[in-house]
């Protein structure tokens, strides 16, 4: 196993060194950083924009070939992702936004999991009952609910619980308040800030979870081995957990593994409608600002990410299905 996790990891390692390296000609393809300096006022002469830019490894007057060359090596040598055409720090802006994005998405994404599959279970084994019909029918629903819809219906609900009580019991912007010291105070205002757009990717999420479970694991308990366990005097919910639940497993939990990118650069919607400064906020005004380094700074993220899912995807594969351990 781990000779070839060994293997797996360094082949996306060539594989993330390419994707970056494509993506930052293709960044100098399509944005133009002097582009950002046209409305200048007093007017800027093009070599005054090529000053600016040129310490910043930006200035077009500089050949591509150069430019990535510097680019490349201030990465490989100093770990230096390079300065926005404004100047500012491309570390220091992913060093903070990746904190703020996992502390908004992580959370919601585990209890997207978890309530999807318990109520993909608990349907799946009542299947046609009252009970089922409700969870298929409120998840159809929740997942056609714009999420807009949603953060706006929490929002105006926590504006008038702030105004029954008289407070701030929670915040409808931001992922922090300013002067909050000491643990438990920073703790209970975090929690005041995540709380909202928490729910609000947990309403239109769970439901993918949940239907997508409930079929896997109805295809499961119709398969002879689930058969043979309940002829052996197993009963229907003994043979769901022992056998059929593990089985059903492995697709749900792959989908997760790989959908670990978008818990980080996807919530885009969420962190523009809730003010949160995470890597999905930053992906948008780095294309808006013609940023090259940080877009390619987060399309390497997203491409590292997206290793780190694929062998997360393996290891719970081979932990959740003996037949692959065994070959």
């Amino acid at each position: 196993m781990i000779r070839y996790l060994t293997r797996r990891i360094l082949t996306w390692v060539g594989m993330i060194f390419v994707a970056t390296n494509a993506t930052y000609f293709l960044a100098w393809a399509y944005l133009d950083p002097h582009s950002n300096f046209m409305g200048h006022r007093p007017p800027l002469t093009s070599g005054e924009i090529d000053n600016i830019l040129e310490p910043r490894n930006l200035a077009s007057s500089v050949p591509l070939l150069e430019r990535w060359w510097t680019w490349l090596t201030d990465i490989l040598v100093h770990w230096d992702w390079g300065l926005s055409p404004a100047g500012g720090s491309v570390n220091e802006e992913i060093a903070y936004r990746i904190w703020v994005s996992a502390m908004l998405v992580l959370g919601a994404t585990v209890f997207q999991v978890l309530i999807g599959v318990a109520l993909g279970v608990f349907t799946a084994s009542r299947q046609y009952s009252l009970l089922d019909r409700l969870g298929i029918g409120s998840s159809t629903v929740t997942m056609n609910i714009p999420l807009p819809v949603i953060a706006l219906a929490l929002v105006l609900g926590a504006i008038a619980l702030n105004d029954v009580v008289g407070g701030h019991v929670l915040y409808v912007t931001g992922s922090e308040s300013l002067g909050v010291e000491g643990f438990f105070p920073v703790l209970i205002d975090r929690l005041q800030h995540v709380l909202l757009p928490t729910i609000a990717i947990i309403f239109i999420g769970y439901s993918g979870y949940h239907l997508l479970q409930r079929t896997l694991l109805l295809d499961n308990i119709k398969a002879d081995y689930v058969r043979t366990a309940r002829a052996k005097g197993l009963t229907k919910q003994q043979a769901i957990r022992r056998h059929a639940l593990r089985t059903s497993l492995i697709p749900v939990t792959t989908q997760v593994a790989f959908q670990i990118p978008a818990i980080f650069t996807g919530a885009v919607l969420t962190e523009q409608i809730f003010a949160w400064n995470g890597m999905g906020e930053y992906f948008i005004t780095t294309l808006g600002d013609n940023d090259i380094h940080g877009v390619v700074a987060v399309a390497a993220f997203a491409a590292l990410m997206t290793a780190i899912g694929a062998l997360i995807a393996d290891v719970a594969v081979v932990a959740l299905d003996p037949r692959v351990r065994v070959s």
